[in-house]
């Protein structure tokens, strides 16, 4: 059930290493398995079949009209499920990753990461690239403000990492997410991780430090300073390679 359909660069994902310069067909629908309060994408991510319009979509008619962008433009190289929450219809990514491998298209996922590692499990080796949301690096502040589990992203993060090309992406709010202390814990837990299975650091997992602005049911604060998102940036950059500043 699609409510978004648009072309989008790949860079929008945000993936910084993966395939730059290429275009990809992002494919949303409705629904989430969290509750962030700031959510950006509330219009359709809080919605549901009655509150939405949307139209069906087959994976066979998704992947055609990919198909026909991309023998109009080279750039165009797949399809990425995002805009609402992907894993919620993880059946949906799952059937039409494995038609567009054999139509040698590839596959975009931008997910929270919360999800059991069985769900993972039929992803991996279909699924291209993901970015993650890790949110911040408090159970508190999943638990209260998010009503999400940090561990269980943990652990989703540290299985996908073997088995696709990985960025993570914190959004810094003001008050909640944006001490010293947090980023720096959270960047090195990111450089302990194995990549691949290889053995190689997680020091080259790329993380998208990201500005806030007020929206949906959190607008009772200002929108993150510019040079906040910069420091925090340069912290994490203490244990990770590749940081990118965002929204700024």
């Amino acid at each position: 059930r699609a409510t978004a359909l648009a072309l989008d660069p790949v860079e929008k994902k945000p993936l910084a290493r993966w395939n730059p310069g290429t275009l990809v067909v992002s494919y949303g629908s409705y629904g989430c398995n969290m509750a962030c309060p700031f959510c950006q994408n509330h219009t359709i991510a809080t919605a549901n079949e009655q509150t939405v319009e949307w139209r069906e979509i087959l994976p066979d008619e998704l992947i055609a009209v990919s198909l026909d962008l991309a023998r109009k433009d080279p750039r165009v190289i797949g399809i990425a499920f995002t805009y609402n929450e992907p894993l919620i219809s993880y059946e949906y990514v799952r059937d039409t990753s494995k038609i567009l491998h054999e139509r040698g298209l590839k596959s975009v996922m931008v997910t929270n990461g919360t999800a059991d590692i069985s769900v993972l499990n039929e992803l991996l080796g279909l699924v291209d690239a993901m970015n993650i949301d890790l949110k911040g690096f408090t159970s508190g502040f999943y638990q209260k403000v998010l009503k999400g589990d940090l561990e269980m992203v943990k652990r989703f993060i540290t299985v996908a990492v073997t088995g696709c090309h990985v960025e993570l992406t914190t959004l810094i709010i003001p008050g909640e997410n944006d001490s010293d202390e947090e980023i720096r814990e959270l960047a090195r837990w990111v450089a302990s991780l194995k990549v691949n299975g290889s053995g190689t650091s997680g020091s080259e997992i790329p993380l998208h430090i990201t500005r806030f602005f007020p929206a949906f049911m959190m607008t009772d604060r200002m929108a993150t300073d510019v040079a906040s998102v910069y420091h925090l940036a340069a912290v994490a950059g203490e244990y990770l390679k590749f940081v990118y500043p965002g929204n700024c």
